[in-house]
């Protein structure tokens, strides 16, 4: 064996490739291909609950196949946690972390706490539905001890660079697979329409669907394009090198519901494109004037692809990411349908080869009628021919497009990489510390090179062993660096190999090299059982107990002592002035505003205050006494942030400060920070996911004031929340209607406009009452906020106030009410019923179907439903 430096420093970690793995083919296609790591995901708890996933069975051998290729294997935990799950999610933590899992990818911030304090081992990821979106939310996050961040699909490469300062902090991005076009863990368009929560795992693929525009009440014909919400999938190969300058740690796949061949076939061409960037970069030579040739594309679009963009990586481009003419696979465009005669199809020239076996499709615009497609019998020049009876040569029109759906002969080909025994690929390298003296054992410790960005000789100690007979003096030759190197580095077979070694050796010693060969394969043994990843055990935070149930039983406790004693308060959101005067006409306790406009927001403040200030001097014209201050009569206004922060945003969090409202709806993380510092009281939105009560916890030792009650939770799961924790900590909205899309995607540019941006799209949300009508024949309305980004409501609005007695048995006592559209004798009607019903004057029974009768499309109890009482709404 070659001499080694005495103590090589490490190597910067290289970025790592993370790919999807579904089921075990999947696994094998990412290792086959080149993966550094894997996500994967168990029967409970992850948000791809349609995929095969893996048993709790399966995790021993999965992590020893993982480790032995030197791939580390991330578990994806990425659902919010219900009060009554917190247990259980113990015990599967405990058992990812016994089974040498390398991570856990959360987004419950509960679960993000008890992955720290129950099971150390376990590295902590936030998932990309934790909705990080700035550096100020990066920040907030990182109080809960986070060795690395997903950040949301939608950030740019420049929004990328802000995070530059927080560069100690790994961080993680997509590169590739299906885009979302909701902000991840701020779609409710599942659970509004068909209780099927995406932040459980059980997303219906709504976005998939065709919409139609409806503008001011009339149809706009948009020719063929339906699928308004489907964007194309992502492809950021020839971003790499800017995502390599920017600091990303981990490129990351989308499509643990996608096949082998997919994973095997988008591994390998982002293997390549990372290796030749890092040469490249490494060699101080030009970047190749491509990364991606027309064959890795043709593989990427054949294993599955809705048509491939970069995203948002180079901002938006509201003309492009949605082409909104399906939202199937489609393949790569072959060309357009000529002629149609009897039996065969004759098409343009071919964009791509076609052969007998090939698959394609006749794309068909048509809402009703199904698309025609098959595997192609015979191929003469631009003929094509497919088996008697397989095509309804009548519905093909000249003009179709035609794509290609399926290559037998690239399956095979990509199948033939992960089938058999797979070849090692990448070692892990180790540096050895060989210390002892005559007399004493001699003892070995073994430290990781390439163990991630914390790698280091001053890491952690992965094994260790010592001799079990001591060291003697040495009478002819004693033990050298060059003998223990050459020992200690036959690790063929293994997935290690020796990159260096240093001798702490005291004097002339030496033990039988058999013993030498024992120690080896000891810490050869201890190092497989090992998370492939260093871990980085520190001392639980102070409070944290050892268990769930200990965690939880302070605010089971806190409960008792914070008991609720003032009467049931209503609040009212309200989106327009008209609504406003209604809710101050209504002598309202508090008013939140949410403006499409936060310039408006200054004006309803001082609104809102000259209001109070008449109604005080009125009373106390009446009584005969001194008007009292603001402070301590009239009605409260709270602004609300929008829903997302992006990099260079805070501006939004200066005006709203500037605006001196008596408080502030905060709805992410970023805001979170920024208001604590203003001396403004705040109270946490829906947004913030809270589902159980440490959540709560944490978001209450920020100075959050109250939290509303997540939108996933049912009547059962509220209950079971304000029973695991001091009820006067939340506020629950009781009537709205259920904001379901929240996406950087706006349909007003791409459909109503041929600008790209808001610099040129000419503003037609500021114009136009817009609404998108789906299969249903509903029309839900779609609001721009301040940052662009649109917001599709439910049409239905819906009603909780049937378990309204339950709720306040359980010791709530802050209700609320939304309005969108309403006009302010509709807001002042609605208002008047809830008044009503906080006063006792009208129970929950009455006061729905009183809602019910009112409104012309009628009325749902929404996520709060009863399973028995409400059939679900088919979607």
């Amino acid at each position: 064996m070659s001499s080694l430096p005495p103590s090589p420093a490490p190597r910067p970690a290289p970025p790592e490739l993370l790919s999807p793995a579904g089921n075990w083919e999947c696994a094998r296609a990412a290792v086959a291909n080149g993966a550094d790591a894997i996500f994967f995901g168990l029967p409970r708890f992850n948000a791809r609950l349609r995929a095969d996933n893996f048993t709790e069975e399966d995790l021993p051998e999965l992590m020893a196949f993982l480790h032995k290729h030197g791939v580390r294997g991330y578990c994806a935990f990425n659902t919010l946690i219900f009060t009554g799950e917190l247990e259980d999610a113990e015990k599967q933590l405990r058992l990812l972390e016994s089974a040498g899992v390398d991570a856990v990818i959360v987004q419950d911030l509960g679960l993000a706490r008890m992955v720290k304090a129950l099971a150390p081992k376990l590295h902590l990821h936030a998932s990309t539905q934790m909705t990080i979106t700035s550096p100020e939310g990066l920040r907030f996050a990182r109080n809960l001890g986070l060795d690395l961040a997903v950040l949301s699909r939608e950030l740019s490469l420049r929004d990328l660079e802000a995070f530059k300062k927080d560069a100690e902090l790994p961080l993680e991005v997509f590169v590739h697979g299906a885009l979302c076009v909701a902000y991840s863990g701020q779609c409710l368009t599942s659970e509004s329409l068909g209780r099927r929560s995406a932040n459980r795992g059980e997303c219906a693929q709504a976005c998939r669907m065709p919409y139609e525009l409806v503008v001011d009440g009339e149809l706009r014909d948009l020719g063929d394009k339906r699928y308004l919400l489907s964007p194309q999938d992502l492809a950021a190969v020839e971003e790499i090198p800017s995502l390599i300058a920017a600091g990303i740690h981990s490129f990351k796949i989308e499509g643990r519901l996608k096949s082998p061949e997919y994973v095997a076939a988008v591994t390998r061409v982002y293997r390549k494109a990372i290796d030749t960037a890092l040469e490249a970069l490494e060699n101080d030579q030009p970047l190749p004037p491509q990364l991606m040739n027309e064959e890795d594309r043709y593989s990427l679009e054949m294993t599955f692809s809705r048509g491939l963009f970069s995203g948002w990586m180079h901002g938006v481009n509201h003309q492009q990411l949605v082409g909104a003419r399906f939202a199937k696979k489609r393949g790569p465009l072959v060309g357009e349908v000529r002629t149609v005669d009897r039996d065969t199809i004759e098409l343009t020239p071919f964009q791509i080869p076609l052969k007998p076996g090939d698959g394609v499709v006749f794309e068909n615009p048509s809402d009703t009628d199904r698309e025609q497609g098959g595997y192609l019998f015979q191929v003469e020049g631009s003929r094509i021919a497919f088996q008697r009876g397989k095509i309804d040569f009548t519905s093909i029109q000249p003009g179709t497009r035609v794509y290609k759906t399926a290559d037998p002969a690239l399956e095979r080909e990509l199948q033939a990489t992960f089938k058999g025994d797979l070849p090692i690929r990448k070692r892990r390298t180790l540096h050895f510390t060989v210390t002892g003296q005559a007399g004493q054992p001699l003892a070995v410790e073994v430290r990781d090179l390439n163990g991630g960005v914390n790698a280091s000789l001053e890491g952690p100690v992965l094994a260790q062993a010592s001799s079990a007979m001591p060291l003697e003096v040495a009478q002819k030759k004693p033990l050298s660096r060059e003998t223990l190197a050459e020992q200690f580095g036959r690790l063929g077979g293994t997935p290690y190999e020796l990159a260096g070694l240093d001798s702490q050796l005291e004097g002339a010693v030496i033990v039988p090299v058999s013993e030498l060969n024992r120690l080896r394969r000891a810490l050869v043994a201890a190092l497989d059982l090992l998370p492939s990843a260093p871990v980085f055990e520190a001392p639980s935070p102070e409070g944290l107990k050892p268990s769930a149930r200990a965690m939880l039983a302070p605010l089971e406790e806190a409960r008792l002592d914070l008991a609720p004693t003032v009467e049931a308060r209503l609040y009212v959101l309200c989106r327009s002035m008209e609504q406003i005067d209604a809710a101050l006409a209504a002598s309202v306790a508090r008013l939140y505003v949410d403006f499409e406009d936060v310039r408006l927001y200054s004006e309803a403040v001082q609104h809102v205050r000259a209001h109070n200030s008449a109604r005080a001097a009125a009373a106390a014209s009446a009584s005969g006494t001194e008007a009292k201050p603001q402070t301590e009569t009239g009605t409260e206004i709270f602004l609300a942030t929008p829903r997302i922060q992006k990099p260079r945003e805070e501006g939004f969090f200066k005006l709203i400060a500037r605006a001196n409202p008596d408080g502030v709806l905060i709805r992410n993380l970023g805001a979170i920070g920024f208001f604590a510092g203003t001396g403004l009281r705040t109270t946490g939105d829906f947004s913030l996911n809270v589902a159980n009560p440490l959540t709560a916890e944490f978001l209450k030792t920020t100075g959050l004031e109250q939290l509303t009650v997540s939108y996933d939770l049912n009547i059962e799961q509220v209950l079971d929340l304000l029973y695991g924790c001091p009820p006067t900590w939340f506020e629950l909205t009781l009537h709205q209607h259920m904001p379901m899309f929240h996406m950087e995607h706006c349909v007003f540019a791409s459909f109503m406009s041929t600008g790209s941006t808001f610099l040129d799209c000419g503003r037609p949300c500021e114009r136009h009452k817009v609404k998108l009508r789906d299969r249903t024949g509903m029309e839900h309305p779609l609001k721009a906020d301040v940052g662009c980004r649109n917001t599709l409501f439910n049409a239905v609005p819906q009603t909780g106030a049937r378990f309204y007695e339950m709720l306040y048995g359980a010791g709530l006592r802050t209700f609320r009410v939304e309005f969108l559209e309403e006009s302010g004798p509709e807001a002042a009607q609605t208002l008047a019923l809830y008044q009503d019903l906080m006063s006792h004057r009208r129970d929950g029974e009455t006061l729905w179907r009183d809602l019910k009768a009112q409104s012309q499309l009628g009325v749902t109890s929404g996520t709060l439903r009863d399973r028995e009482r409400d059939p679900l709404i088919a979607y």
